[in-house]
Parts: C-alpha cells; structure tokens; sequence
C-alpha cells in the first residue's frame, strides 16, 4: 500500500510536510499546488510536479490524501470546505474559538462527498487537545494548565513587524519557571494570564527611528503583551537573521487532581521543538495515513483528533502494535 499525498501551499509548513513524506515509507508525494507561479517555487522532491492551485480538481484521482497547508486566518476558511468535496484532506487549522463552526462547513461539504477530513491537526490543536482531554478524563476532579514555550510566536512577531517603524522582529513566549514548579507539586494554583508567561521580543527598527516610542507601543498593545510582563531587545538585521531564523517552540500540558482516596496526582506532557512547522507537519503526515484508512472504511465526513484512534497513525499492523507497543 502507497498512500499518494498532495499538497496544497508551499510555505514553510508544506516544505514540512514534503521532508516528513521522504520519512514514511508508505506514502509518495505526487504533486504540489501553489498560488504562485508554479516555474518560480523550487522544491526538494525530485520528479515531483508543482502545479497551479486552480487546476487542483483535474488531480483529484490522482491524490489519496490532500494536506493544506495554507493559513488560519484566510486560507483555511476558504479552502478547507472547497477542497473536502473533492479530496479526503488534513489541515492545521489553529483558531481555536472559530473551530466548531469551521468544523460544521468542513463535514458539510466531505460527508455527501463521501470523504474523510481532519481538521484543526497539530499539536495545539492536536497532540495537546489529546492530552487535555485524557488528563480531564483521567483526572475529573482537578485543574489543567497549559504552558507554551519558550517558542517563537509567528501571530505575535507579525503584530510587532506592523508597528510603524519596525523594520524587522520576533517574539518569544517564556512559561515563568516560579508558576510551571507551582503546577507540578500538584497545588492547583490560581495563575493570571501575567503569572504564567512572559514575552521578550527582539526589534530592528528603521534607519531614524526612536526606541522609547517603539518599546511603549510594543508594551501597551492590546491583546498581545499589554497583560504580560515584556522585555524589548533592539538588535541589528544582521544579529535578527544570524540568531532568530529558527522557529524553535513547544510547551506543557499539566493535569493537576486528586484520585478518588484524596491523593494528589499529577500528569504531563511536553514537547521541545527546534522547528515548530517542521513538527506540525510530521503531526499531519501522520494523521493523512488515519484519513487514508478512515476512508477506505468508509468513516466520511469532519473529524478531529479525538475522533481518531492511535493505531490508525501508525504504517505497523494491529498485531505489531500489540507486540511491539503494548
């Protein structure tokens, strides 16, 4: 069995998924689709084509599994239930208050198409969505806590870029090590959004422009770091480049409770990346070989990855898993 995958967007997250395919010997990467001019995007795969966007539905019997892997914001909404009616799709979808109704317009469109799309796959939404849920579960009298970082926020190094002035920068997110400890001796403490995270962006302004201004417009934006304790760096474009091309992220997932005889009880889960889009997209790979059997058993229609069960990730059969794995 050779699961044939498709891609749609090529920004660093299909550039993901095209190094995470070479890994599973399963799959073969059968095409590329991008909004650009397909002669201008150079790619890894050999003997892979790269084609327009528009002609995406002559490839449909062509393609398996289609990962999309373009944005949240406005790629996503569009593309997502468009692309279900045709292909059985994964997407990362990461607004996590819109996901119900971006569900909804998925399974409408996939179900009376008979074909499988899981939506909203990552790790957070994702891996971390699993681990809340059993930690709940698990643990149904207690607290969960989720801490991100120390990672580089993409959302947030886009709002300093758009302050007048800025010509370049990024933003960390730090979980503050006095509240992570708080959570792991099973306290069940009461954390303000400021207690749990810190945030430390690194700034190139243009050629003129004076710091005192930039770092109060950066401190007291709304929504972004207003709550938060921020430390501002100004740096050089050279400095940003050398020491900050990277998209290093992760995080903790801590379920906080106590056991039916009152004992305190802690699980966790956490994740270290050195490349975030690089992770993701080996998270949506994966989750193309659920799609792919979910499909042929004929399981149409939205689903999440509650909704998916461990061994469908995996290329071993039922019996290794229970040798090898259980």
């Amino acid at each position: 069995m050779t699961i044939r995958i498709g891609i749609a967007g090529y920004g660093n997250l299909g550039r993901g998924v095209e190094s995470a395919i070479i890994q599973n010997t399963d799959m073969e990467l059968v095409g590329i689709f991008t909004r650009r001019n397909p002669e201008d995007v150079k790619i890894a795969s050999k003997d892979v084509q790269v084609y327009k966007i528009e002609d995406i539905l002559e490839y449909k019997d062509q393609i398996d599994v289609l990962i999309l892997c373009g944005g949240s914001k406005d790629d996503l909404p569009v593309q997502g239930p468009q692309l279900a009616a045709s292909f059985n799709t994964i997407d990362s979808f990461d607004t996590h208050a819109k996901i119900p109704d971006y569900f909804e317009s998925v399974d409408a469109a996939a179900k009376p198409n008979e074909k499988t799309a899981i939506i909203s796959v990552g790790w957070d939404p994702g891996l971390f969505s699993i681990n809340r849920l059993y930690g709940e579960a698990v643990l149904p009298v207690g607290e969960t806590y989720t801490f991100w970082g120390k990672g580089l926020s993409q959302g947030h190094s886009d709002a300093l870029r758009r302050i007048e002035g800025v010509k370049d920068a990024v933003q960390y997110t730090i979980p503050v090590d006095e509240a992570v400890n708080q959570v792991r001796s099973g306290t069940r403490p009461t954390l303000t959004t400021r207690q749990k995270h810190t945030r430390e962006c690194y700034v190139v302004l243009e050629n003129g422009v004076d710091e005192t201004s930039i770092k109060e417009a950066i401190v007291t934006m709304p929504d972004y770091f207003i709550d938060y304790d921020t430390t501002v760096h100004f740096i050089t474009e050279q400095q940003l480049k050398t020491d900050h091309a990277a998209m290093p992220h992760g995080g903790f997932i801590i379920r906080s409770g106590k056991s039916g005889t009152n004992n305190s009880q802690v699980m966790e889960y956490s994740l270290k990346l050195k490349s975030n889009p690089e992770f993701t997209s080996s998270v949506l790979v994966a989750y193309a070989r659920a799609a792919y059997k979910m499909s042929k058993s004929g399981q149409y229609g939205a689903k999440t990855v509650f909704d998916i069960a461990p061994g469908l990730l995996s290329p071993k059969s039922d019996h290794e898993l229970r040798k090898e794995l259980l």
